[in-house]
């Protein structure tokens, strides 16, 4: 196999008598679109922090195409564009000048600054906004900018944090058409949000955290065949009919779980032949049914199911 674009390696990470990021270790492959998900704590940022340099891990290593991060300053780093979750535009400056002043940082003059700046704009769909103040942009059009800025040096690994937070359906969809350009594109993209249904768009792999720790890391089709245990069935039974239902049901081959849900039950089947034997055993009972359907588990039942159901703030 090729030297992954991203490895991560027993990465540890404490604050006092707090373990952040606890022996993180992972490898992404170029092409990958991977999603970083956890609950508010779980040791997302920081982990972003460390993989960018910003933060020294207490143990463990970060490497980028094989070379270990060595800090802030490694010259390793012109591989990594950074899309922060907090907008990192200067309001008073005209998109162009955003663009320039940050290329600069990236080492980018003259007439190969210049090239980076109109490709993004258009990347973006910026091109005719260039010499407007950012200030008078709408949310959705500073989130493209942002991301923009992250493409000026046309790195290889993408780290996108919370790319669509806080714009309109419109933007979202905009800006994650331009992400899945990207993967087109061949880049290798690591992506933290709270809208689960992005990553399903997105990832094809998930890498799942909590209090420091992976507890998952699979494809997205994968996880949610292991996390499911089986096939759900919801049943739509008239008013009345659950008892007597679940009753009966119970005593079929094949059905792991039974669950009261507000227009009927809802069931975990071994396999889908299962779901016929059901419809037959309620038709002989004479016990109504309203409807009947299979459903795959979400990524966010998944999530749910891994992490908890309890509030974090």
């Amino acid at each position: 196999m090729s030297v992954p674009v991203l490895a991560v390696d027993r990465l540890v990470k404490r604050f006092g008598g707090r373990t952040a990021v606890d022996g993180l270790s992972f490898q992404i492959q170029r092409g990958e679109a991977v999603g970083l998900l956890g609950p508010n704590g779980a040791g997302k940022t920081t982990t972003l922090s460390l993989l960018v340099g910003l933060l020294t891990p207490d143990a463990g290593t970060v490497a980028i195409h094989g070379m270990a991060l060595q800090g802030d300053t490694d010259p390793v780093k012109r591989h990594i564009g950074l899309a922060t979750q907090e907008l990192a535009l200067y309001e008073e400056l005209t998109a162009m000048d955003n663009l320039g002043f940050f290329g600069s940082l990236y080492g980018l003059r003259g007439d190969a600054l210049a090239q980076a700046c109109r490709r993004v704009l258009e990347f973006a769909g910026l091109a005719d906004r260039a010499q407007e103040p950012v200030k008078g942009f709408s949310g959705g059009m500073k989130r493209r900018l942002n991301l923009a800025v992250a493409l000026l040096h046309d790195p290889d690994l993408l780290l996108l944090d919370e790319p669509t937070v806080g714009v309109d359906p419109q933007s979202r969809n905009a800006l994650l058409e331009s992400i899945e350009d990207l993967r087109r594109q061949g880049k290798t993209i690591v992506y933290t949000t709270h809208y689960m249904e992005e990553v399903e768009r997105l990832c094809e792999r998930v890498i799942v955290v909590d209090h420091g720790r992976i507890l998952a890391d699979a494809r997205v089709a994968d996880l949610k065949v292991q996390a499911s245990g089986g096939i759900q069935l919801r049943v739509g039974l008239a008013a009345g009919h659950q008892v007597e239902a679940r009753k009966w049901l119970t005593e079929i081959t094949g059905v792991s779980a039974i669950e009261t849900v507000s227009d009927g039950l809802q069931l975990l089947l071994s396999q889908v032949a299962v779901a016929g034997r059901v419809l037959e055993l309620l038709e002989r009972r004479e016990i109504p049914v309203l409807s009947l359907a299979t459903r795959q588990p979400s990524l966010e039942d998944v999530f749910l199911q891994l992490t908890g159901r309890t509030l974090r703030d």
